[in-house]
């Protein structure tokens, strides 16, 4: 397969009027970022960009709303939205704006182009006006009746309950939003673009060309457009907010939005052309660069019928895919800014990635599970459980846990240092584990290239998944026992111990090769420990059995992700619920129930923490008696005919302990190995089933009575003195 020469990846312009929520960042904006840093590791030539949306009717209405300018609107969510973005690792190329001069002389040139050709045409019609405030309206300042669904709020572009694209003269009782009053029609004369010239070109090009290559749900909706028959659109608007038409005569008007907007993708390519001493032109007219346009789906007509016409008659090549997605809903609910049901990506940032040290796992935690759940091809649900549950079980205990457990094994058992492989003495397990790193490598890449992020991610923890279950069956920390005269274990104990930790370890790294387009900041304190350079993380790489030398030293072992604990999951909930404005809906206050009085209704009552029942009180002297020390639990068990046993084997520093403990029907024994724990270690021995427990460890109980350990922040010297 020829590869191209360059590409091009956009993701949907946001409107510079409000905060973004995440619904909207799993739809464009964390999966283009996933695609480019690929791209970018497989060493192609690759611009990112995107940028503020500044223009349009949304811009004055949000001024109105907080009683200020639009110019000072688009400047205050520019900025916020450009830093979100930063601090949830999206890298941009360029981060553009739809306001910057060289965006007004692109647009403006775009449709001077089309206006001499010909391509564009005049009409007068009557629109609508109100005469209480002496203005033309847009369809933004229109509102009625949807006459698909029945909502009586929708705008007149769209309705935001059904997702349908309408027009003024469809709704029902239109109002003016500026007086509230009828409006009513006045002709007006503006430049059109006749998309119904280009029904058969589109037909051909969607249908015929990409029909088997693109999204079912992208080439559903835009064969239904086009069956339904195309009508020209107007792409001017008399509007005192926008770039202003460039035609004598045209005085008050401006580009329409739509047309002046997905130009912003040109504009923010030649903008970051300049800034790095480049050309923007083949990005945009050289065939052999490949167009990528990453949406939600409520922006598929633009971006699939009416963009690609405007692109063919201005000579630009077309985007030879338009990956989009489908909506992210919120705990059981459409994501809605008016109501205030959302999870703002900067209230993600407040409560989690500014209240750590740095932040990079939570950022990576939501990363994973946006991408987990994302909407490739039909609508999902992003819950905080579901959150709580994909950074706990799989990124923590799945994951993170087997590269600690290579790792903390790697100190413990030779030395720190990467130890040699023995191919002589390899097993089949070895041999399977070594073949796994490049099949997995080779599944993600095509996943990838084609577009199925999800499924991607899967086979990236797959592997770690396979890496523990691997490294139970060998059990290095049992070969350590098997010792000669010399006290040392033999030779073919220590050829056994060191293939396979040198394995694991060659795995860590395949795994950070692996997961950086999805989890750039994991893969970079992989790194650290690793004490290898950024170049590691080339697509090259991946699949390859010699990244880590032999003899190297490594860094200690750090925790790559933290538990996200019950409560936090809980005062997100009640936060939202509080938040909300959902007048009527269960468990959410409306006229009638206070906010401050929420915590009453059945559903929110259960997410309060426990705190009843509390054990009488104890006085200091008698807790200081407690000796609590960090253990590394370096094997488990079951124990035989108890269900709810473990037997768990704890490195405590200057000894090895043994502790019966009652977790086995919240965690796996092979997940188990590597792990830090908290241990009661003065406990007077007992005896369970026949084994004699040596000490506690520490547990919390959480939502239904799921177990979570209690176990230091940064990983510990076994044995270290708990205060």
């Amino acid at each position: 397969m020829t590869l191209p020469k360059r590409y091009l990846v956009t993701a949907a312009l946001p409107y510079a009027n409000g905060l973004k929520h995440v619904g909207h960042l799993a739809g464009a904006y964390l999966p283009a970022d996933i695609y480019a840093r690929y791209l970018r590791a497989q060493k192609r030539d690759v611009a990112f960009v995107c940028g503020s949306d500044e223009h349009g009717t949304a811009i004055p209405i949000q001024a109105m709303k907080e009683h200020t300018t639009p110019q000072a609107i688009i400047d205050k969510y520019h900025e916020i939205t450009r830093q979100n973005f930063e601090d949830l690792g999206i890298s941009f190329d360029i981060y553009h704006r739809t306001s910057a001069p060289i965006h007004h002389e692109t647009a403006r040139e775009f449709f001077t182009v089309l206006n001499n050709a010909g391509e564009l045409e005049t009409k007068e019609t009557e629109q609508y006006y109100d005469i209480k405030a002496g203005s033309f309206l847009a369809d933004r300042y229109i509102k009625g009746t949807c006459p698909n669904c029945g909502f009586n709020g929708a705008y007149g572009d769209q309705c935001e309950k059904c997702g349908a694209s309408l027009s003024p003269d469809e709704l029902i009782n239109p109002v003016s939003t500026l007086s509230g009053e009828p409006p009513v029609k006045k002709k007006t004369t503006h430049w059109y673009l006749p998309l119904n010239r280009h029904e058969e070109f589109l037909r051909n090009w969607i249908v015929g060309e990409h029909g088997n290559d693109w999204r079912a749900n992208v080439v559903g909706q835009c064969k239904s457009w086009i069956d339904g028959g195309l009508q020209p659109r107007a792409v001017t608007r008399d509007l005192d907010w926008g770039i202003e038409v460039p035609v004598a005569g045209a005085d008050g008007k401006v580009l329409y939005v739509w047309f002046d907007a997905p130009i912003g993708y040109i504009s923010a390519t030649r903008q970051w052309a300049l800034d790095n001493n480049r050309d923007w032109h083949p990005y945009w007219n050289d065939k052999d660069t490949k167009l990528v346009h990453f949406i939600g789906k409520d922006n598929i007509v633009f971006h699939c019928i009416i963009f690609p016409v405007m692109l063919k008659l201005h000579g630009n090549i077309l985007p030879d895919n338009v990956p989009a997605n489908e909506f992210l809903n919120l705990e059981g609910d459409k994501m809605s800014t008016s109501r205030n049901w959302k999870l703002d990506m900067q209230d993600y940032i407040n409560d989690f990635v500014k209240k750590e040290n740095g932040g990079g796992g939570l950022v990576d935690a939501l990363r994973y599970y946006l991408t987990q759940i994302a909407p490739e091809t039909k609508d999902s649900e992003f819950t905080w459980k579901g959150f709580q549950d994909a950074a706990n079980s799989e990124l923590t205990d799945i994951f993170g846990n087997f590269v600690n457990r290579a790792m903390v094994l790697m100190h413990k058992l030779t030395g720190g240092k990467v130890p040699p492989l023995h191919t002589d003495a390899l097993t089949e397990a070895d041999r399977d584990m070594l073949a796994q790193l490049a099949k997995t490598a080779g599944t993600v890449e095509g996943l990838i290239e084609n577009y199925k992020f999800r499924e991607a991610q899967f086979e990236v923890i797959d592997l770690a998944r396979i890496g523990n279950r691997y490294l139970q069956t060998k059990e290095p920390w049992k070969k350590v026992k098997e010792t000669g005269d010399d006290g040392k274990p033999t030779a073919a104990a220590q050829q056994n111990i060191d293939n396979t930790l040198h394995i694991c370890l060659q795995t860590c790294a395949n795994l950070a090769i692996l997961v950086n387009p999805f989890l750039p900041h994991t893969a970079r304190k992989m790194l650290h420990m690793f004490k290898v350079v950024e170049k590691m993380l080339d697509w090259e790489n991946a699949g390859k059995t010699k990244l880590l030398s032999v003899g190297y030293s490594l860094r200690a072992p750090e925790l790559l992700f933290r538990k996200i604990e019950d409560e936090e999951i809980s005062y997100q909930v009640e936060k939202l619920r509080n938040n909300s404005i959902r007048p009527g809906a269960t468990g959410v206050p409306d006229a009638s129930t206070p906010a401050g009085n929420i915590a009453a209704d059945n559903d929110t009552a259960n997410l309060k923490p426990q705190t009843a029942n509390l054990k009488p009180t104890v006085q200091f002297d008698d807790f200081a008696k407690i000796d609590l020390r960090a253990g590394t639990i370096v094997h488990a068990e079951k124990v035989e005919k108890a269900d709810k046993l473990l037997k768990l084997t704890i490195d405590m520093g200057v000894e090895t302990r043994t502790i019966v403990s009652g977790i086995a029907q919240h965690f796996k024994p092979e997940d188990l190995t590597g792990q830090q724990v908290v241990v009661v270690a003065n406990l007077a021995p007992r005896k369970m089933r026949g084994i004699e427990s040596n000490g506690m460890i520490l547990m919390a109980s959480g939502e239904n009575g799921r177990l979570h350990f209690i176990r230091p922040q940064e990983h510990i010297q076994p044995g270290a003195e708990i205060n």
